[in-house]
């Protein structure tokens, strides 16, 4: 990735961003894989931020929802009662009353929400995308710790194999010599030689001895009896 300045790397990430559609961060469960427990502890402010803002998002949504639905019935309720109050009905014109007082009251709250309609989703993004850019940066951190580990894995991973050949190799050399030696021995003493010797490591049990072999040495054995 190579080596650049914070401020090189803020400037690549927030072009980055430019154009492009972020999700809600703290809405998507890949996101939190994205994090070790140091990451998580360096967003958690502006996580809890976006938290608290989709939540007040939520609940004006919820409440302004619930508010039109009142209103709507308030005034449908006023419309029947018209009529009534008309004939001189003292109690549907205090309800008509009544009713009006609760829609201005759902009006003003109406009112009150509807800045926050407009302006939450704008907070929402701007709180997102710098939590996207903090994200950004723990997760170049991570990878550029990451390559260094591999790379300095890869190179010991290379140096085993280098050894694990040479022994290999070394080990190869000295099981061919122990069954050079065995058959030898064998030839002279027969199948006593590992008594004679007290082998821990039996060279007929790693590179047996040809059946064919075995047999031409035994007959060999007894002709010389």
């Amino acid at each position: 990735m190579g080596n650049r300045s914070g401020k090189d790397k803020e400037n690549s990430f927030k072009d980055s961003l430019v154009g492009r559609d972020i999700p809600v961060l703290t809405l998507d469960n890949k996101w939190y894989k994205l994090l070790d427990e140091v990451g998580r502890a360096n967003v958690k402010p502006l996580e809890d931020e976006l938290n608290e803002l989709l939540k007040r998002q939520g609940k004006v949504n919820s409440e302004t929802k619930e508010i039109k639905k009142l209103k709507k019935r308030l005034m449908e309720e006023i419309v029947s009662l018209v009529d009534e109050s008309s004939g001189g009905n003292s109690d549907s014109e205090k309800k008509i009353q009544d009713n009006k007082r609760l829609v201005e009251d759902c009006n003003r709250k109406l009112d009150e929400y509807e800045d926050e309609i407009v302006d939450l989703p704008k907070q929402i993004a701007d709180v997102n995308k710098k939590l996207m850019l903090l994200t950004m940066e723990h997760c170049y951190e991570t990878m550029q710790d990451n390559t260094d580990d591999i790379e300095e894995l890869d190179e010991w991973l290379t140096g085993v194999r280098i050894e694990l050949k040479k022994n290999l190799i070394r080990k190869q050399e000295k099981e061919a010599k122990n069954h050079q030696i065995y058959s030898y021995m064998h030839d002279i003493f027969g199948p006593e030689v590992v008594e004679v010797f007290d082998l821990r490591y039996n060279p007929e049990e790693h590179h047996p001895i040809p059946k064919a072999e075995l047999e031409k040495k035994k007959a060999e054995s007894e002709d010389k009896k």
